[in-house]
């Protein structure tokens, strides 16, 4: 009895000291981004970094390649919020443009299906078309937000919902938890932003 207490705490917690590291260091990248920090790229890359061994080691392949997709999404962001706004300057919160809503649609849908269906018979990667689809709508997140676009955060709530339960189902414990906290932040990332863009929309007349 006590050793399978020992062993479930164990699981809990995870053994793996690099998933903790992963698990923090994404932590503080989301926070730094709902803050509207440039920090968050930085930290970004290194959890990205750390999460493709994470992924790797558990089959979540889509994931993983991800990962990689995140660090050079990372680097176009980072130069993107500094000198993306006119003239140069630093970009401002936007909403999301219809064209912008129908690609990432197209793009979603084509890549759950294709990926999906090319890991489900070519490789052992667990939950194929859910790991599709996944990355698919965190890859479009992903861009909208590296254009600071105030929905970016509406599909992270979506995203970070269904990612719960596939990590505790591959026993990733820890970073299961994390993405509950990833929701949390999700959730006060859309209400900073819509604050900030209100503000900097209420002094546009001023600039004028």
């Amino acid at each position: 009895m006590l050793q399978a207490l020992y062993d479930f705490w164990t699981a809990a917690a995870g053994g793996s000291p690099l998933e903790w590291v992963s698990v923090l260091t994404g932590f503080a990248c989301v926070w730094l981004a709902a803050r509207e920090s440039l920090w968050n790229f930085p930290v970004a890359i290194i959890s990205c970094g750390l999460y493709v061994l994470v992924y790797y080691q558990t089959g979540l392949y889509s994931d993983m390649f991800l990962q990689g997709c995140f660090i050079a999404l990372s680097l176009y962001g980072w130069y993107g919020w500094l000198y993306g706004g006119r003239g140069r300057t630093e970009l401002p919160v936007t909403r999301t443009r219809r064209a912008e809503w129908v690609g990432g649609a197209l793009f979603a849908a084509a890549y759950t299906l294709g990926v999906g269906y090319h890991l489900q018979h070519h490789t052992d990667a667990a939950l194929p078309h859910w790991d599709a689809f996944t990355t698919a709508g965190s890859l479009v997140a992903q861009y909208l937000l590296m254009r600071k676009r105030l929905e970016n955060w509406w599909l992270w709530i979506v995203v970070d919902i269904i990612y719960v339960p596939i990590l505790w189902y591959k026993h990733l414990y820890p970073t299961s938890a994390l993405y509950v906290l990833y929701l949390g932040l999700a959730v006060y990332g859309y209400w900073e932003w819509r604050r900030a863009m209100r503000q900097e929309q209420a002094a546009l007349p001023e600039a004028v």
